[in-house]
């Protein structure tokens, strides 16, 4: 068997993403490689961070036993969890589920995109307001399919205008779903909806964190 730190599973809404307002159960990894300047979840990278060690097929009985069809695997970072193959392909066998598993991209996908009946993937590309974006491994948004989305969080009009210059490298609109999101509390949603005006950009979902907005920002467990 192999063994995960979790820091923590629960039951919420998807607060972001293609099933945005959906009910999920969240399995939330220990660490992260990445130190984004606005990480909501820094406490989960911590290495004194409270956990829970469990198997594959512990997290699995979890998420059956919630009776919830949509599961989101995220961190800190998923994808430095040494076995996590091991588990998305556990949860692969189960065709009632439809997991997403949220990445930071600089992490090669080619294991995960090789599975059979593989996980939709959700990469935050990290804009230089991050202070992360020379991290990414670039490579990964060229094989990203309609199954997978591209998260754009945007601190300032830098990472706006550097949003337009991945999706027309990429040609992600054509290639997978594209979110564009504030950093919470530092830049207005107006100036973000204004910028896609100004700019035709078509094809990108405007988008806000629901879960910030339905409970405080900082709140665990939602």
């Amino acid at each position: 068997m192999s063994e995960f730190k979790i820091a923590e599973k629960f039951i919420s809404i998807n607060g972001e993403s293609v099933r945005s307002g959906q009910l999920a159960v969240f399995i939330r990894f220990c660490g992260c490689n990445l130190r984004c300047s606005y990480c909501d979840t820094m406490w989960a990278n911590n290495l004194n961070v409270p956990f829970e060690i469990l198997d594959e097929d512990e997290i699995y009985s979890y998420i059956k036993s919630t009776n919830i069809s949509n599961v989101t695997l995220t961190g800190g970072e998923p994808l430095i969890q040494k076995d996590i193959l091991v588990l998305l392909k556990k949860l692969a066998t189960d065709e009632s589920l439809n997991v997403e598993i949220e990445t930071n991209g600089s992490i090669d996908l080619k294991a995960i995109l090789n599975i059979q009946k593989r996980p939709s993937i959700t990469i935050d590309y990290k804009l230089p307001g991050s202070g992360m974006e020379k991290n990414m491994f670039l490579y990964n948004f060229t094989q990203l399919t309609k199954l997978d989305t591209v998260k754009f969080v945007a601190s300032n009009i830098e990472d706006l205008e550097k949003v337009k210059v991945i999706i027309e490298k990429f040609q992600l609109v054509n290639k997978c779903n594209i979110y564009l999101s504030p950093v919470f509390g530092k830049i207005e949603p107006e100036t973000i909806v204004e910028f896609m005006k100004k700019n035709c950009i078509n094809g990108v979902n405007f988008q806000l964190q629901l879960h910030k907005i339905i409970w405080h920002p900082d709140k665990k467990g939602v």
